[in-house]
């Protein structure tokens, strides 16, 4: 039987294609702040990313430039973001309203500061629907009402504000807020911060559950890797704004091949060795605006040598969809 070419092509098509993208932060009378640096990779429908790299790494930067809605010092210098084919960054805002929510959506960082206190869950997933979406006035509450049962909140409660939702329903109503419009691709940025831990597996499931229910394709904004390995199917692990390495989840769990990747997995608690101790990587991460010539880990790097101070590695493919920047992974020339 003859392949079905409709089907091939849409998965050889990726969702979201970024390439090549630059971003800074330019404040009058400083250094522009390098934020995001020379950054690509690829969504496919139905696929779960997880961003990875602790904190002033540029994660949630990208998040941002990914719906255009940097704010007012950031700046794209080069680069595109694909979104279904479509050039983001050449759009007017206007056209890019057709996209923003309808084909991908965010959940922002923090819920109780992301909501309106003195308007109710039920009107503020409203003004979503009416902003971006083509349904009937008459129909917007009745869409409300199965949003919220879809996130496992009871449609009567939609009248109710936000001091009157926990810190776990807040977090619900962001992700039925996200889901307004049907989008194909799902931004989660730290879905789970301050909430405790059992509240942060029910929406880590509730995240899972709607991923397979809907198709969507996610992008999760995290420093979590146990989040990561529960939900993730690839991982772009960043440091200083850039790609340090970038595989699926058990190559980057079970073979990472950055020493900064090394480092994270060493920090993070292994059940099957409970009574080891936790390391931890010294120092911090470097100011964006103030980079260290050569390699940005170098200064951390516990297998740095004299080279990496030199000069910057590029980033390396290894086997299969595996790459990483760093000079120990460099292949051998003929």
């Amino acid at each position: 039987m003859a392949a079905d070419t409709g089907a091939l092509n849409s998965q050889a098509v990726p969702l979201l294609d970024v390439e090549s993208l630059c971003i800074d932060y330019v404040t009058p009378g400083r250094a522009p702040a390098h934020a995001v640096v020379d950054l690509s990779f690829q969504l496919r429908r139905g696929e779960v990313m997880g961003l990875v790299g602790e904190s002033g790494c540029g994660k949630s930067t990208l998040a941002l430039a990914l719906m255009r809605l940097l704010p007012a010092a950031g700046r794209i210098t080069h680069g595109t973001i694909r979104l279904q084919g479509a050039d983001l960054l050449a759009l007017g805002e206007r056209e890019l309203a057709e996209y923003r929510w309808q084909r991908i959506a965010m959940v922002f960082q923090g819920a109780m500061n992301a909501l309106n206190p003195v308007r109710t869950i039920g009107d503020q997933i409203a003004e979503a629907i009416r902003l971006h979406a083509t349904v009937p006035n008459e129909q917007i509450a009745g869409r409300v009402g199965e949003l919220l049962d879809l996130v496992g909140i009871a449609a009567n409660r939609q009248d109710q504000y936000p001091f009157q939702y926990s810190g776990g329903m807040r977090q619900r109503a962001m992700i039925a807020m996200a889901l307004a419009c049907n989008p194909d691709i799902i931004i989660a940025d730290e879905p789970t911060t301050a909430l405790d831990v059992m509240i942060q597996a029910q929406i880590l499931d509730l995240l899972a559950s709607l991923q397979r229910q809907l198709g969507l394709a996610i992008i999760l904004v995290t420093h979590d890797l146990g989040i990561v390995a529960e939900l993730c199917d690839r991982v772009l692990v960043m440091y200083g704004g850039m790609t340090a390495e970038q595989a699926d989840v058990d190559t980057v769990f079970n073979a990472p091949r950055h020493p900064y990747t090394q480092e994270l997995l060493k920090a993070f608690p292994d059940p099957s060795r409970l009574q080891a101790r936790l390391a931890s990587i010294p120092g911090t991460p470097p100011r964006l605006d103030a980079l260290p010539p050569g390699c940005r880990f170098a200064p951390r790097c516990p297998a740095a040598f004299e080279r990496c101070s030199r000069g910057a590695p590029p980033l390396y493919p290894l086997t299969g969809n595996h790459e990483a920047r760093c000079f120990l992974v460099e292949p051998e020339t003929a």
